[in-house]
């Protein structure tokens, strides 16, 4: 009489496919998080009257956090925007959206509304800015702060 092995066979094939789908969701999923980890690490954070950066044009820049706490930094850039010389030097980073970059992050700092109800307001000289950091050319002698508001 002959025995019948294919179907022991096909289930120890389909059990052996099966363990391997999860190893990779599995690996698939630890690798995400370690990205986002990565990103989070990779982070600048500068303390203050720091000077970043190499170039002709100059200017300070001010954050200040949800505490109140300023952070004063020295940028030095080639750059024809502050927002291009900040995002160059990893001060800063965001989206872009409908009216330019939507900065969530500055130094380290993450403020997004749609999580946390605060964002990140730019200003010039201590207004309001009327144009995006991605929009405003650099001035000499101007001041350029970032301050997080509800």
């Amino acid at each position: 009489m002959k025995k019948n092995y294919k179907k022991p066979i096909r289930s120890w094939i389909l059990c052996v496919t099966m363990a391997a789908a999860i190893a990779v969701c599995a690996a698939g999923c630890s690798k995400t998080d370690q990205g986002d980890s990565k990103d989070a690490a990779d982070q600048n954070v500068w303390e203050d009257g720091s000077v970043l950066g190499e170039g002709e044009k100059e200017f300070v820049l001010t954050i200040v956090d949800k505490e109140g706490e300023e952070t004063g930094v020295e940028i030095h850039t080639d750059e024809e925007t502050v927002g291009a010389a900040l995002l160059d030097l990893g001060v800063i980073d965001g989206e872009d959206g409908d009216y330019g970059l939507y900065v969530k992050t500055v130094n380290g700092i993450t403020a997004d509304y749609e999580t946390d109800g605060v964002y990140w307001a730019f200003y010039i000289n201590d207004e309001y800015a009327q144009t995006g950091v991605d929009a405003t050319t650099i001035t000499e002698g101007a001041d350029y702060s970032f301050r997080i508001e509800e």
